[in-house]
């Protein structure tokens, strides 16, 4: 990668990589990944919170995904001391210096969305429930 006309690399865990982006996509890139790390933006969340939220991961590769979040220390993983066990999982402090990069591409990838297709609101389905509990009572 040239930096005000030098050229550097970057050597990390045995690879050499060219360019910036490519240590980046290393270590969040892939179809799951970013999405994980979005929905745990907020707050933590138990693995079956994790996979309700994201349509189309199956339980082996969200492990898979939370695995190597936590190896790569983006992701922590508590295990609760209870019958049956609690595991919850928590962006780290260093997780979270990804959030600004996250919001963006959220931004850029709505943007693209109303571009090129539309946005539509979905209901959730809890939401479904508790809306005919308020029309009933």
């Amino acid at each position: 990668m040239l930096i005000d006309g030098d050229e550097y690399r970057i050597r990390m865990n045995g690879q050499v990589y060219h360019c910036a982006l490519d240590v980046t996509m290393e270590l969040v890139g892939g179809k799951w990944k970013t999405i994980v790390l979005w929905y745990l933006r907020k707050d933590k969340k138990r693995f079956s919170e994790l996979r309700r939220l994201i349509p189309g991961i199956t339980e082996k590769m969200l492990s898979m995904q939370l695995r190597q979040l936590e190896k790569d220390g983006f992701v922590s993983r508590t295990v609760h001391a209870e019958v049956p066990p609690r595991v919850e999982y928590a962006l780290t402090p260093l997780g979270k210096t990804l959030l600004p990069l996250l919001e963006e591409i959220a931004k850029w990838g709505r943007l693209m969305g109303k571009k090129f297709g539309q946005v539509e609101k979905m209901e959730r389905p809890m939401m479904k429930k508790a809306k005919r509990k308020a029309a009933a009572a």
